[in-house]
């Protein structure tokens, strides 16, 4: 090791130099780095990881991708990162990608369909092994889009779209369960906060939910109001529920954030939470735990979401057009009045 010139920092370290460094074969650092295809003896595997560290060696990503035949990479598109539940359930698949070998890449589409697009081309181009999105393109725009064959798995919408398995959380019967609750508890004058969808064709499933729960119950719609999926839109979406003849005795918001926005409405309109309106969110994260009253939500199981959709991406079975639809759990807290 005497005679290797090499120093950390000063310039690109090669595979050559940590074989150096370590006194063996490029081939022996390969199979160190790769885990295979041939055995290492245990100290001649620690002095090639001891030259790594020192010459701090980076092996090449693309170069490895092309030797292996995979990047060993995950691809994410989420249309909105700042929201909680994308930020936490982006967490989770990182978490659940390391732990079996893979990195991920995230990017943020901004519920914008050409930003989606360009961000599948990019992840494409660096030969990622499957592209996890939550998708704002129409079903014939994501079967269009040239993925050269690298598998995708949908999240965050509950009908699939032909040759793409989807796994989701069942919005429709999580928002059942939250409404079904405010009638529970003696509600008959339920609205809605309905968050806007890009594609104007697509219904929310969580509208249906609550549509279904009060038809089984007997009761007659409540006011609905459509609005971007933020803190802002739900604020103004409440500032008009308040603004009508007849205010609704409960409020069912078909996300946290929209909750939360409500939440500041109800409070500028020095209104009891909940004794003059109850509200009842969807989602789970952690904002909702740490409003004021914290929210009763519908949670979805963001760990069991993301290792589906892990698994759904890795997998070699033949899923094409599969759905999995994931329960919800409801957790009970004091916006509704429990």
């Amino acid at each position: 090791m005497a005679g290797l010139q090499v120093q950390p920092g000063s310039g690109k370290v090669t595979r050559t130099d940590v074989a150096r460094y370590a006194g063996v074969s490029t081939a022996v650092v390969s199979y160190v780095i790769n885990g295979g295809p041939k055995p290492v003896a245990a100290a001649t595997a620690a002095r090639v990881r001891e030259a790594i560290k020192v010459l701090q060696y980076q092996p090449n990503a693309t170069a490895r991708a092309l030797t292996m035949g995979s990047a060993r990479l995950l691809g994410m598109i989420v249309p909105d990162s700042t929201n909680p539940y994308f930020a936490e359930l982006t967490d989770a698949i990182a978490q659940v990608a390391a732990a079996r070998g893979y990195a991920l890449l995230a990017a943020n589409s901004r519920t914008d369909a050409e930003t989606e697009r360009q961000n599948t081309l990019s992840l494409v181009s660096r030969q990622v092994d499957a592209i996890i999105l939550a998708t704002v393109l129409s079903p014939s725009e994501v079967a269009a889009m040239p993925v050269q064959g690298i598998p995708r798995v949908l999240i965050d919408q509950s009908s699939t779209v032909h040759g793409v398995p989807t796994v989701s959380t069942d919005f429709e019967q999580g928002a059942v369960a939250g409404v079904q609750h405010l009638i529970g508890h003696g509600h008959r004058d339920i609205a809605i906060l309905v968050g806007r969808d890009i594609d104007p064709s697509r219904v929310d499933p969580r509208h249906n939910g609550w549509k279904t729960a009060l038809r089984d119950a007997g009761l007659t719609e409540g006011p609905v109001e459509f609005t971007d999926f933020t803190r802002q839109g739900g604020y103004e979406a409440t500032r008009r529920l308040l603004e009508r003849p007849k205010r609704p005795t409960a409020i069912f918001a078909s996300s946290d954030l929209l909750a939360v926005g409500a939440l500041l409405a109800l409070h500028e309109a020095d209104l009891s939470i909940p004794d003059d309106i109850a509200v009842v969110s969807f989602d789970g994260t952690s904002e909702s735990e740490f409003s004021w009253p914290p929210l009763t939500t519908v949670r979805q199981s963001i760990n069991l979401i993301a290792e589906a959709a892990v698994r759904a991406a890795l997998s070699s079975d033949d899923s094409e057009g599969k759905a999995q639809l994931l329960a919800t759990e409801l957790i009970i807290r004091r916006s509704c009045g429990c």
